[in-house]
């Protein structure tokens, strides 16, 4: 997908839902301490990565670290942009699992179950 077919479908989120894809806009922390998913901030999710950020390292580091935690090979995570920049976007294909903060993100946008 070339930058000129991005669009943002993620709203006011750091994430959302295209189909069976899972579309997150990430901020990057290279040469961290250790492997992380932090918090949202705004319409990012921080992502803390060990591996230096020279010449895309880290973010390919960083696909390696997601990939057991949403339940997908590597190949089904596409980079669409900022593969050598702290901002980028991701597209998960059929993730069989979400880590904690997506789950707690849902409940936050999900609306109020009506009273009687």
């Amino acid at each position: 997908m070339s930058r000129s077919q991005v669009k943002n479908i993620t709203g006011d989120s750091f994430f959302a839902w295209d189909g069976d894809v899972l579309v997150v806009n990430v901020l990057g922390k290279p040469s961290a301490s250790k492997d992380a998913i932090g918090k949202p901030k705004g319409t990012q999710l921080k992502i803390s990565v060990t591996a230096a950020p020279l010449n895309g390292k880290a973010t390919d580091h960083m696909v390696r670290f997601l990939a057991p935690l949403f339940g997908v090979n590597v190949s089904a995570i596409e980079v669409v942009f900022g593969q050598e920049n702290i901002n980028k976007q991701l597209r998960i294909k059929a993730p069989s699992k979400l880590p904690s903060v997506f789950t707690r993100e849902t409940r936050q946008l999900s609306p109020l179950e009506p009273t009687r």
